[in-house]
């Protein structure tokens, strides 16, 4: 569909009809991740293997990090199951997190972060724009800081796009998000 313009001048101009488009991203619902964390944090004070510990898990927005405290490996480990637990059941795609090196801090706690996966690197988008290419549908794909643009005139083979990215075994965490067509 085009739209006619008047112009100041008084002829018309006819507007170009934008393209269907959505973009990739590797980006996650930071509200999502807060309310797991609070549901880890509020499990953890009442549940009996953790009573009298120094365990803690907290979460910084700005940061997107999770840290996680506790006072040996086991404990450690069942933070870190029961974050992914709380995570997964909210639809969140567990290879977002990438977890450090656990270190040993002072009085003998255990301490971890893990950050969150925020946005496609150059490589990622490369290695999804030749997914796209192999497969000849009629599509154009454009890299955008750290997302990609994909764009085509049949609504059909965005889908098809989308359905291919899904279920591809990618090895990082990839959702398609702002379809406008």
């Amino acid at each position: 569909m085009t739209d006619d313009v008047l112009n100041p001048s008084g002829f018309f101009s006819f507007g170009v009809a934008s393209m269907p488009s959505f973009d990739f991203v590797a980006e996650v619902d930071l509200q999502l991740v807060d309310d797991a964390v609070n549901q880890v944090a509020r499990e953890v004070s009442q549940r009996f293997d953790f009573r009298g510990s120094r365990a803690a898990i907290s979460f910084t927005r700005q940061e997107k990090k999770v840290y996680l405290v506790a006072d040996d490996d086991y404990k450690l480990r069942a933070l870190r199951q029961l974050l992914e637990q709380k995570l997964a059941k909210r639809d969140v795609d567990l290879r977002c997190l990438i977890y450090s090196e656990e270190e040993a801090g002072s009085h003998g706690v255990l301490k971890q972060n893990a950050t969150l996966k925020d946005g496609l690197s150059k490589e990622e988008v490369k290695q999804i724009t030749k997914l796209l290419k192999e497969t000849r549908m009629k599509i154009q794909t454009q890299a955008q800081d750290n997302q990609l643009r994909v764009s085509g005139k049949k609504i059909d083979d965005l889908q098809a796009a989308i359905e291919l990215i899904k279920t591809a075994r990618l090895a990082f965490p990839v959702r398609a998000i702002n379809m406008r067509s």
